[in-house]
């Protein structure tokens, strides 16, 4: 199964060849608590919980998923 997780990198590169040149990254959506290894990926946590009542509650306690957020410009 596939986590849901995009890693920064990646995503920049492909939009990079799309023709956009990176202009910023912010870490306001950055969750340091999640550690990415879920049992069903980024959709473990909230709102989502995946995994229904089982480990519902840790879930809760690491929040919403660890998110990038990147602004570009068109070359």
């Amino acid at each position: 199964m596939r986590s849901g997780y995009v890693r920064q990198d990646f995503a920049i590169d492909l939009i990079r060849k799309g023709g956009f040149k990176l202009a910023a990254t912010f870490e306001a959506k950055a969750n340091p608590s999640d550690a990415k290894d879920h049992e069903n990926g980024l959709w473990s946590l909230p709102p989502t919980y995946r995994g229904g009542e089982w480990d519902r509650e840790q879930n809760a306690s690491i929040g919403e998923s660890d998110r990038i957020l990147l602004k570009f410009v068109k070359v």
